[in-house]
């Protein structure tokens, strides 16, 4: 008893003739936009060097998934359309949303791109609803074309928040294990922060040792060759779910062998960072392909050659659904690129923008004062490079005071508010070894002389035996901005909806810190000048 041929697919030729040509346009323009706006991080981003691939790859994986992969096709029904035509709505709404928060961060930011991608992914997503029916049959629903329309996920920068929490986790994680197999191996050492002291040096695990940029190119490699080379459900997965411990498990190996080359007196910088860090994405790479290879797979499936004609017509009410959100992609994108909210306009306190050096005394009577000379370090993740900083220290018999001032100044253009909001001590300080502290209010109006400030964030932080408490502000054409969680979406569409599509006010953000808790400064005359010149850009009652 013999069974049916699988129904072939259209011809190839099928995508460059109507009707599904009014479908594929779109799609091949979408994707064609999204690969020019990620280039630029591919080529530069050591994290994503892998998506310099994705479009290859995404090609191979659909050709794959068409000519040799399960001739899967959804029964036509209007249910199938609608949801077709819901999920492609999806997409353009991502799309929507894509652009709205590009006018707060710009299009370069990791959390545009990740929405960039996943509208991108959704599209195809109800597109291929409408290729796999089985009366247009132009692209199977099978893994291997759902795992090419996947992947673009793992070719986009992840989201700050997303990013951050999974490197400190494993910062943390690779600082801690690296440091117990010291103390099994005999060899002293002590561990602040993400800082690994030895006896005649230290290591820093930093975020391109902590083993992100490994992981997240073999969570690609592992789908992509579990789409390849691997047949069966079972095997896919176990390939899949090998590809991140096996990326952390290399990533742990590579560091514990620079920090012990590093306790035998060499210089592990430059070359031997940088080549034990290739050597491991070679061996991981190649270690992954293997497994696939062992895992095997049933020989391929046998399809029906490609039919020259589809079986039935498009249904218009599709098409024109399809090419109605494809039109409003476009208006949208036209919109986002050509369209500018006027901001807030500034007060008339200020005339011109005043330099940070300006707003922070050179000398304070019974104070020695040290100016940092080494911000420019800071310039290019920054995006300005008016920045200064001095503290001032004091010992009397009452004890020891330290108070720090910091001022960073953005012109018109140089950078959005949100970006300047992610560089807070939140974000920064504990990467440095300082530990977060608790706080009875992380917001308070702090009172100067009779006169109380606008409200400040407030937290504490320590560093061994050294407290610091630190209050900062973000100043936005001289209006003190709410702070707003950097790394959360609802607050970043709240920034777009407030400062507008445009970046053309001038920016201060100001970080007071000190050892001491307020209320035993504050009447500090050195304090009292600090915060008077400090009313010049808007921080006043």
């Amino acid at each position: 008893m013999s069974t049916p041929a699988p129904s072939p697919p259209a011809s190839s030729r099928a995508w460059l003739r109507p009707p599904v040509l009014w479908v594929s346009l779109p799609l091949l323009g979408f994707t064609a936009a999204f690969v020019a706006r990620l280039w630029g991080e591919w080529t530069s981003n050591p994290d994503l060097s892998h998506g310099i691939f994705a479009p290859v790859i995404f090609g191979l994986l659909l050709w794959e998934g068409a000519r040799h992969g399960t001739s899967r096709w959804l029964p036509h029904s209007r249910l199938l359309g609608a949801a077709a035509l819901l999920v492609t709505a999806l997409g353009v709404a991502l799309f929507a949303a894509a652009g709205l928060l590009a006018a707060t961060v710009g299009w370069a930011h990791a959390l545009v791109s990740f929405v960039l991608a996943t509208a991108l992914v959704t599209v195809w997503s109800g597109a291929l609803l409408i290729l796999a029916s089985n009366r247009v049959r132009a692209l199977p629903f099978n893994w291997t074309v759902l795992t090419a329309i996947g992947l673009w996920l793992l070719a986009a920068p992840l989201p700050d928040g997303t990013y951050r929490r999974v490197m400190l986790t494993l910062q943390h994680s690779v600082t801690s294990g690296v440091l117990d197999s010291l103390h099994i191996l005999g060899i002293p050492a002590r561990q602040l922060g993400n800082v690994i002291e030895l006896a005649n040096t230290s290591v820093g695990v930093e975020e391109a040792c902590s083993g992100i940029r490994s992981l997240i190119s073999c969570l690609y490699a592992g789908f992509f060759f579990a789409a390849w080379l691997v047949r069966g459900a079972v095997r896919r997965t176990v390939l899949i779910l090998v590809a991140p411990v096996l990326a952390i498990a290399m990533n742990f190996i590579r560091s514990l062998a620079l920090t012990l080359m590093a306790n035998a007196g060499t210089d592990i910088a430059g070359f031997w960072h940088d080549a034990t860090g290739y050597a491991i994405l070679g061996i991981t790479a190649l270690a992954l392909a293997g497994l696939a290879s062992l895992l095997g797979s049933p020989p391929r499936e046998t399809t029906a050659p490609a039919s020259s004609q589809l079986v039935a017509a498009m249904p218009r009410a599709w098409l024109g659904s399809f090419a109605a959100l494809a039109a409003t992609a476009l208006a949208l994108a036209v919109f986002f690129t050509t369209y500018h909210r006027r901001p807030p306009s500034a007060s008339s306190s200020i005339a011109a923008a005043v330099e940070p050096e300006k707003l922070i005394p050179e000398t304070a009577a019974g104070w020695h004062v040290e100016t940092a000379r080494d911000l420019y370090r800071f310039s290019a993740l920054l995006r300005t490079r008016q920045l200064a900083e001095r503290s001032y220290f004091r010992r009397t018999p009452a004890g020891f005071t330290q108070i720090t001032l910091y001022v960073a100044h953005w012109a018109p253009g140089e950078a959005s508010v949100s970006s300047v909001a992610a560089h807070t001590p939140d974000a920064c300080w504990p990467g440095g070894g300082w530990a977060v502290g608790r706080v009875p209010d992380p917001q308070v109006r702090l009172e100067v002389g009779s006169q109380r400030l606008p409200t400040a964030e407030h937290r504490f932080f320590t560093q061994g035996a050294l407290p610091q408490h630190v209050w900062f502000w973000h100043i936005y054409n001289d209006r003190p901005i709410n702070y707003r969680d950097p790394y959360s979406v609802p607050a970043l569409f709240e920034i777009a909806w407030r400062y507008g599509f445009r970046r053309d006010g001038h920016q201060y953000f100001v970080r007071f810190s000190s050892n001491q808790p307020w209320e035993k400064i504050s009447r500090e005359p050195l304090v009292q000048e600090i915060f008077a010149r400090l009313a010049a850009i808007g921080i006043s009652p």
